[in-house]
């Protein structure tokens, strides 16, 4: 044996060690594929002249060994316990309240995490080096899979850095969407079954007798937990997820850490819009307390710790055909590729479509008209595709091109800087003009009652309307003169216009279709500013120090407040007469309001449905969308049905709308 070879066999080890963790952990590779295949060969090569040198934490070790007699059952150090879990949002604020009174007088910040929908395992490194990993059996006690997860490939070997001297690390094992269609293209060539979704496969696979099976199925890893530990230097959580990522771990991505309970829950509702862009499955969102010290406080039940929570949802596919992909135009000009289906039962409803996203999305799933698909329906998440079945693909359908010009409008497109989206830069594009005025006048932005879809169909097409000022100078004549539009018909709809100028700045900014505006972020700009003026002659420096808006936010409204269309767009609505003022928001109005939760029902006089839930948002309250024991009031109108009856039997105070307007002056 010659030193040389000793020390390049080293140095091969640490430079694809090092590769390892740049592509799979900090998902920025230095090297093509091909000159790590170089390395990883040159490596094979000189350990098989030397098999003295071949030691168990080499990365040629992966392929995995001989197969083994049975799995044995170990214990683990501390239990693996199960997360309690809620599909209910409003049960999710009240297990936040909850710990915060276990904290009283306590700052309790939260990380948001994805629940990868994998199978669970604990991982033991001593000094550095791998010697044991299992499953969660059931919770004490689980089945040895250290020979398989040697082969799971962002699962080092031997830890990088300075890891304490013993890590147990909780974590998942998964399988990209992706590697299923890889395996069950494969499965059709040899004439075998196809397997039906990843995590029945992952959890089949990692408990493999023969490891050389589950190193064909390229598993992954991603760590969201701790175990025994001996010299955890981390305090908090995401401190630990860094520490990990340093050893060359790879933590759960997108987690997040948030000041307070009521932030983390709004990065929920924002990260499940994104969940479609993931290769691998998610079935909820976890919660976790950040502080480790507020952890051991806190504690655990005999079945779960109570400084975490999922928040989970119903998860439905179906297969089924697609057979055609085409364009739809949004209201801020965003083209949206939309797949038509062969109609499919999903979660009760027969879907006919579904949203592919981007034009990204669509290459890289190679989605092409004809497939055979899996479609996805979770929680509130809107249909999507989730793989194509390419193992029964036919022949070599093209794939799609996306369009370069509107199809409406001929306008060149473009794509956002450094984004996945394709727009439209024609904001006055006849279809941006329908979806904007569809939305201004929508119940949770202006609520102009009987200015219906196709209603603004025929406004548009017309050339009646081509902009929200267009509106408020409609006239009799001109509605009446439209399809199905007779002359109470059309008088109603006036009122309605004419009703929809006094409802304010907050609703007005909601109508005006700002990127990044939303309901909630222009309920705050109303708050701070209180005026449309006020709000024109801030900076974009003080737009964004304002709580919950930040730079993005606040660089996209100065653009519109400023720009030539919005400018105008502004100018013709205050011409016209639009309330352009709110109340600031400073301090509350109703100390009866602050921190009880309301349920509204039925039909009321005085308040519409979004406009009394703003009302108690706005007074430090919770507008909740079911009955329980924890609700404090059900606000109830005519016609008040079974949340009603819930309250009644579960001795919850009921009170009509004179009453609440009591609660809010008290």
């Amino acid at each position: 044996m010659s030193p040389s070879a000793a020390d390049e066999i080293e140095k091969l080890r640490d430079e694809i060690r090092y590769h390892d963790r740049r592509y799979y952990v900090d998902a920025q590779p230095e090297l093509s594929d091909l000159e790590y295949d170089r390395l990883m060969k040159r490596l094979q090569e000189l350990e098989a002249k030397h098999p003295d040198l071949v030691t168990p934490d080499s990365p040629t070790q992966r392929v995995g060994g001989e197969p083994i007699s049975e799995l044995e059952s170990v214990e683990h150090r501390l239990p693996m316990l199960s997360i309690e879990n809620t599909y209910n949002l409003e049960e999710l604020r009240k297990y936040g309240e909850r710990v915060a009174k276990s904290l009283p007088d306590e700052k309790i910040t939260w990380v948001v995490e994805l629940k990868i929908d994998g199978v669970a395992v604990s991982i033991t490194y001593e000094d550095g080096h791998l010697v044991q990993a299992a499953t969660r059996g059931d919770g004490r006690a689980g089945d040895n899979i250290t020979h398989n997860m040697r082969t799971v490939i962002d699962c080092p070997l031997r830890l990088g850095g300075q890891p304490p001297r013993v890590l147990e690390v909780r974590g998942e094992v998964y399988m990209t969407n992706s590697e299923l269609v890889r395996i069950n293209e494969r499965q059709q060539e040899r004439g075998l079954p196809l397997f039906a979704n990843t995590r029945n496969l992952t959890a089949g696979s990692i408990k493999m007798l023969d490891p050389r099976i589950c190193a064909e199925r390229r598993l992954r890893l991603f760590c969201h937990g701790l175990g025994y530990v001996e010299g955890l230097k981390a305090t908090t959580y995401i401190d630990f997820l860094d520490e990990l990522r340093g050893y060359g771990l790879p933590p759960t991505p997108h987690a997040a850490c948030f000041e307070d309970f009521d932030a983390a829950l709004a990065h929920c509702e924002e990260l499940i819009e994104s969940l479609h862009e993931l290769d691998f499955e998610v079935d909820g969102l976890v919660l976790k307390v950040n502080d480790l010290a507020q952890r051991e406080r806190l504690g655990s039940t005999s079945k779960s710790p109570r400084w975490l929570i999922a928040y989970k949802w119903e998860k439905y596919e179906a297969k089924t055909k697609l057979l055609d992909i085409r364009v739809q135009l949004g209201k801020a000009g965003t083209v949206t590729p939309v797949a038509d289906l062969e109609p499919v039962q999903l979660a009760g409803t027969v879907v006919r479509r579904a949203s592919l996203h981007n034009a990204d999305e669509i290459e890289r799933k190679d989605v092409r008209i004809g497939d055979a698909v899996i479609v996805e329906k979770a929680g509130k998440i809107i249909p999507h595709i989730v793989r194509v079945e390419k193992a029964e693909r036919h022949g070599h359908p093209p794939k799609f091109i996306f369009p370069t010009q509107c199809p409406e409008c001929g306008t060149e497109l473009v794509k956002d800087e450094g984004g996945v989206y394709i727009r439209c830069p024609n904001l006055r594009c006849p279809a941006q003009v329908k979806e904007r005025v569809r939305y201004f006048a929508s119940r949770s932005a202006m609520d102009i009652e009987g200015l219906g879809d196709k209603l603004v169909d025929q406004l548009v097409e017309t050339g009646a309307v081509g902009s929200f000022g267009d509106l408020y100078r409609l006239d009799l004549e001109a509605l009446q003169n439209l399809e199905r539009m007779g002359k109470k018909s059309s008088e109603n709809v006036l009122a309605g216009i004419e009703a929809s100028k006094s409802r304010g700045l907050a609703r007005l900014l909601n109508a005006l279709s700002i990127r990044h505006v939303g309901a909630r972020v222009a309920s705050v700009l109303a708050g701070n500013f209180g005026s449309m003026d006020e709000l024109q002659s801030a900076s974009v420096e003080s737009l964004a120090a304002i709580n919950e808006i930040g730079p993005t936010i606040a660089e996209s409204v100065h653009q519109f407040l400023h720009g030539e269309f919005g400018r105008e767009t502004i100018a013709d609505l205050k011409q016209l007469g639009l309330d352009m003022t709110a109340p600031r928001t400073a301090q509350k109005r109703s100390q009866a309001i602050a921190g009880k939760t309301f349920v509204v029902t039925g039909t009321l006089e005085k308040y519409s449905r979004e406009e009394i839930e703003e009302l108690i948002t706005q007074n430090g309250g919770r507008a909740a969308s079911s009955v329980s024991k924890k609700t404090d009031y059900v606000v109830a109108g005519e016609k008040a049905g079974s949340k009603l009856e819930k309250a009644q039997k579960l001795g919850v105070a009921v009170i009509s709308e004179k009453e609440f307007d009591e609660l809010l002056e008290a």
